[in-house]
């Protein structure tokens, strides 16, 4: 017989993606379809429909549930989009029930890191532990708590927002969400090439080769820069980089103090240059943390990289009252 597959949809701003991934998290199929934010509901839902359309033609098995992640904010206990920044053509629409009508079959919907979590949980680096911490570290800064294979959602689905813990209540208010100090800001991708930025132009000298690797203009300094700059051995780079580390220590000092999880993963796209910093980070977190067992915790490099949207989508499937067991015995 045919292996069970699942099938993952990741909505973006500018592409709806699908794939299909079987019970060990492996994806044997994707695709991808363009999708136009700023169109009108109908035409982002006819977008989704045909990724899912995509999915099911190619699907070796019968497909009995599907799995949705999109920009947030959302509803994942309702399946409402609420008003994402980035899909502006949907306000308040209730994609899960437009799609279960269509397809006759659950939708099961949630955002990209609770999702990737999950992912990462079942079949990832964080496959054997119970209970699981995953950042991932990207243009923004997304956290998942999973317990007992299970995204915590909180009382309204608005739980594991860790990106906008305040650590430091005088701090620049630079985050979106207009709150200071927001760890967001100062981990995300955006938020290191602003710092170096800022460092470059009061640098001196030192700053050059940084400057000189971003084509000659301090505005040009991005975090990629930042990362080539310093395999490189540049000191400003390397700086910076450090700094970035000492505050990804005291984030997850918090979170340990917070969640005592089994295992701490880290995923998105800056992921990969700071896991050159990982030691830096385990011998700093016991300063941070008054758990005295800390550093026993695993920090560790996410599994899913660019295919984390849809492994974390399909991933969803398992949440239900029959795959809660199906999860369990992966």
């Amino acid at each position: 017989m045919a292996e069970k597959l699942l099938l993952g949809i990741d909505i973006g701003g500018t592409k709806v993606a699908a794939g299909l991934v079987n019970h060990a998290g492996e994806i044997v199929y994707k695709t991808r379809n363009p999708m136009n934010p700023r169109g009108t509901a109908e035409e982002g839902l006819d977008a989704v429909k045909t990724a899912i359309d995509a999915g099911l033609k190619e699907a070796t098995t019968p497909i009995d549930s599907i799995g949705l992640i999109s920009p947030g904010p959302l509803d994942p206990k309702t399946g409402i989009i609420l008003n994402p920044p980035n899909l502006p053509c949907w306000r308040n629409y209730h994609l899960v029930q437009r799609l279960a009508e269509a397809y006759k079959m659950p939708i099961y919907l949630d955002n990209d890191a609770n999702a990737a979590g999950l992912a990462e949980a079942l079949w990832g680096a964080g496959r054997g532990y119970k209970e699981v911490f995953y950042a991932t570290l990207g243009t923004g800064v997304g956290t998942g708590i999973i317990f007992n294979g299970r995204v915590f959602h909180g009382r309204t689905g608005a739980a594991a927002e860790g990106g906008h813990l305040t650590i430091d209540y005088r701090g620049p208010k630079n985050c979106n969400c207009g709150k200071p100090g927001c760890v967001e800001p100062m981990l995300s991708g955006t938020g290191i090439a602003r710092r170096a930025r800022e460092k470059a132009r009061g640098a001196g000298s030192i700053a050059q080769p940084l400057i000189d690797l971003a084509g000659g203009s301090v505005d040009n300094i991005t975090g990629e820069v930042v990362g080539k700059a310093w395999r490189a051995g540049d000191p400003l780079a390397t700086e910076i980089l450090e700094e970035t580390s000492d505050i990804l220590a005291v984030f997850l000092g918090n979170i340990i103090d917070l969640l005592e999880p089994e295992v701490i993963v880290i995923g998105g796209g800056v992921s990969e240059l700071m896991e050159g910093w990982f030691d830096h980070v385990r011998k700093q977190v016991p300063a941070w943390s008054v758990n005295q067992r800390a550093n026993e915790i695993p920090i560790i490099i996410a599994k899913y990289r660019a295919d984390a949207g849809v492994a974390g989508a399909a991933a969803l499937s398992l949440q239900s009252a029959d795959g809660a067991k199906a999860a369990a015995e992966l």
